[in-house]
């Protein structure tokens, strides 16, 4: 998971517990295959039929249009259309995502893109087709991009460990709390502008990362279904027939975006049961009460490796 990027994502669909380089690995697909088929229709003369596929990929705002494409309401959060669009929404999935798989595991990373996403675009419809501002877009409306799911990431991952420091060029240590409040305020103030639909998407996808976060704290995962959904389409296309578990350690003590309740919760062990290089519960229950203390960045290496093997349980 942590290797060299470019092997990690060729080898993206070979391992189960990797989802952040899954979803970039989709995205990218879907940019180069977009890409490919839209010049050859283009130099044909077809664009105006091009131009129409591509529009049932996107998600409309206008609910009649919305009902005769449903499938849009989860194939836009795949679309980029400009480069720069594509590449920034892929830096801060993975810049973020790193982040919530070490708390949370690849499974819980790909529920917060994708009900981020839906969340994202329930705001958006719902915005568009309520207030007066939009009454003379609504019926053209359309949208694409990855950026509420993934904003869904980043302010789910300021709520875990906001005091989390990202190094950025030419401006220094920043906590990724402030990064995500300047894009989420960024997103509000721009909700009036050229690009209002996508920014609403935005505001929804973050208000989602927060209360996900929020609601794993007290033992809710809002992503069950999605993982549900998830775990059925590995077992068809692997041929396995698994039962799907869901369970949470109970409520840790929390402080400066504190405890954790998304771990699951394991038996007691007697002595002879457990390894000297698996953590016990009591060991994870005190690691997630330092990083509630003093932050991720307060782990040593062989706490942070205990707390990513026992994610992934």
């Amino acid at each position: 998971m942590y290797g060299n990027f470019w092997d990690n994502l060729r080898n993206a669909f070979k391992h189960s517990d990797n989802s952040l380089f899954k979803l970039i690995a989709i995205n990218i697909l879907v940019f180069f295959v977009v890409l490919i088929v839209e010049v050859p229709m283009t130099w044909g003369g077809a664009e105006l039929l091009f131009n129409k596929a591509l529009s049932n990929l996107m998600i409309p705002s206008s609910l009649p249009k919305l009902i005769t494409q449903p499938w849009s309401i989860f194939t836009y959060m795949f679309l980029h259309e400009r480069f720069f669009h594509i590449l920034g929404n892929m830096l801060f999935l993975y810049w973020f995502g790193l982040l919530i798989h070490q708390f949370l595991g690849s499974r819980k990373l790909a529920n917060l893109y994708i009900l981020g996403g839906l969340s994202g675009a329930l705001l958006y419809i719902i915005i568009y087709n309520l207030f007066p501002f939009f009454n003379d877009k609504v019926d053209g409306g359309l949208m694409l991009g990855a950026s509420a799911g993934v904003l869904a990431i980043v302010v789910g991952a300021a709520t875990l460990s906001p005091n989390t420091t990202f190094h950025l060029l030419l401006i220094g240590p920043v906590k990724i709390v402030y990064i995500a409040a300047f894009y989420v305020i960024y997103s509000y103030v721009q909700t009036i502008g050229p690009n209002a639909g996508g920014n609403i998407a935005h505001l929804g996808g973050a208000l989602l990362g927060y209360l996900y976060i929020i609601q794993l704290r007290n033992g809710i995962d809002w992503g069950v279904p999605v993982q549900k959904v998830g775990i059925f389409f590995e077992d068809l296309l692997s041929g396995r027939k698994n039962k799907v578990k869901v369970s949470y350690r109970s409520k840790a003590k929390t402080s400066n975006g504190g405890g954790f309740s998304s771990f699951k919760k394991t038996p007691k062990s007697t002595p002879a049961q457990v390894s000297s290089d698996e953590a016990t519960q009591e060991e994870i229950d005190k690691i997630l009460d330092k990083i509630a203390d003093r932050g991720y960045e307060a782990l040593n290496k062989e706490e942070k490796r205990k707390l990513f093997e026992f994610s992934k349980k």
